[in-house]
């Protein structure tokens, strides 16, 4: 197979604070994660031959993201695909250089959604149109309400009782805060206790609004190059091993056998992605992973999904999951601290990695990293769009 393994490599990146930037514009948030990138890399926007855009309400052609850089005559081009918009960015650019058809790329995630009065209740409230189905008979759940099912269905697989289960969610919440609040970037950055989890005002039964990631502003960057040339730019360049997305057939709803305690997508990018990378036993070989934890719910149905564990519950409670457990899960806080401004999220994530790759995660660093991995799950449970980066620092 034909693969994009170590055929390119990230040798900068930028990430903005995340939060309610309101004295942010979305030009500043590009030009902010941008420029951070570029002085990561040592190089000047003149440099850069193609870039991608990654951004769901931010803006709506290459143009959003030319005109505040002052791009000079280059393709850019922008993507969408939710809230695995950010990963999808970096995939195009990643792609072009391995293709051939640059050398130096950027990518770039941003999103402003403060202004703009979205919730995520309503996707159609922003601009005014469906961005999922196009058929007119899809069901029209909120997010909280869509994950709440997967609760319930998840703890009937698993055995678990309501009460236990929230326990469990509860302490998902918990690790993630505690990683957060070593994170200067992040939105949020207090601990937790299991008992707030558990006493927060309920958004859909059994999950608490501190259950539920926030909403907010923010942008990422990244700038990838042949693996050949990496090191004429860094000592320490992050190599890409795969780059995956799956998208789904949107027929989970209308066939029989679909259990609504899994993602299929998650557990399909998966293989594909550990099949490309060369990883035969994930939990073992990956040091670090950032995924996306929109809810606790789906965090937790992510590490079964993705072959990190057959007892959810033994590794909750031996924490696992934890910064100092066997498989760090979400070491920058994950979008429970940083919130999800959706298409910067998934180069957000990518930052960590790369920085963790590097032994640069200061108080949060895992122990002897290796490869790395993040996860983006855009549209909805029963036909969604997986994306998974896996990144290494070093070849081979």
């Amino acid at each position: 197979m034909n693969t994009i393994k170590d055929k390119v490599a990230i040798i900068g990146m930028g990430c903005t604070k995340f939060g309610e930037l309101w004295d942010k514009s979305v030009d500043d948030l590009i030009i902010d994660a941008t420029f951070e990138a570029c002085e990561d890399a040592g190089i000047g926007l003149k440099e850069i031959q193609a870039a991608w855009l990654g951004t769901v309400f931010s803006g709506h052609t290459a143009l959003s993201l030319s005109s505040p850089l002052k791009l000079q005559y280059i393709p850019v081009t922008r993507v969408e695909n939710m809230c695995a918009t950010g990963t999808e960015a970096l995939r195009g650019a990643a792609y072009a250089v391995a293709a051939g058809a640059c050398d130096i790329a950027l990518a770039v995630g941003v999103e402003k959604l403060k202004d703009t009065g979205w919730t995520g209740v309503q996707p159609t409230s922003v601009i005014g149109r469906s961005t999922m189905g196009t058929n007119g008979t899809e069901i029209q759940l909120s997010p909280p309400a869509m994950f709440s099912e997967l609760a319930f269905r998840y703890f009937e697989k698993c055995k678990v009782d309501i009460d236990e289960g929230r326990k469990l969610l509860a302490e998902i919440a918990v690790k993630n805060h505690h990683h957060g609040s070593m994170n200067p970037k992040a939105h949020y950055q207090n601990e937790l206790t299991v008992e707030q989890v558990l006493n927060a005002p309920i958004v859909a039964w059994p999950l608490s609004m501190l259950d539920c990631c926030g909403v907010s502003d923010g942008a990422a960057a990244a700038i990838v190059t042949r693996t050949d040339l990496a090191k004429n730019f860094r000592a320490d360049p992050i190599y890409i091993k795969s780059l995956t997305n799956v998208v789904g057939p949107y027929r989970d709803l209308i066939t029989g056998g679909y259990d609504f305690a899994h993602v299929e997508e998650n557990v399909r990018a998966s293989k594909v992605a550990y099949a490309e990378a060369g990883i035969k036993n994930p939990r073992g070989e990956l040091s670090v992973a950032e995924v996306h934890d929109c809810f606790t719910i789906h965090e937790m149905v992510i590490y079964e999904d993705l072959g990190w564990t057959r007892s959810v519950r033994e590794d909750i409670e031996a924490g696992t999951f934890t910064l100092k457990g066997e498989l760090p899960v979400n070491t920058d806080g994950g979008l429970k601290c940083f919130g999800h401004p959706l298409g910067a999220s998934g180069l957000r994530m990518q930052y960590e990695v790369y920085k963790q790759l590097q032994g640069k995660g200061g108080s949060r660093q895992v122990k002897n990293p290796r490869l790395g991995l993040t996860h983006n799950l855009g549209g909805q449970l029963w036909g969604g769009i997986a994306c998974i980066s896996i990144t290494g620092n070093s070849l081979g």
